[in-house]
């Protein structure tokens, strides 16, 4: 099974959404807020060039917010890159 790490804040839709479209496919994740993180939020801007959470990193190459993790399961890529 791939390493998947979400990076998220509290109060975030789209993070409590990426979350459920991974505990449906039975994935395991780990979650890092950022929330009252500076130091894990810059490293995360500076990895990304994203200000925005989710960002989701599969087996540690990041791949997006929610809405791209949902446009690579509807193609099957996301299937593939988790390996399942």
């Amino acid at each position: 099974m791939a390493d998947v790490v979400i990076y998220r804040t509290q109060y975030c839709p789209y993070c409590d959404m990426a979350k459920r479209l991974f505990d449906e496919m039975g994935v395991e994740y780990e979650q890092i807020d950022v929330f009252n993180d500076a130091e894990e939020r810059k490293r995360l801007v500076e990895r990304t060039g994203q200000r925005t959470v989710p960002q989701i990193f599969i087996n540690d190459v990041a791949v997006g917010g929610f809405t791209d993790v949902q446009a690579l399961k509807r193609t099957g890529e996301l299937q593939k890159m988790l390996g399942i």
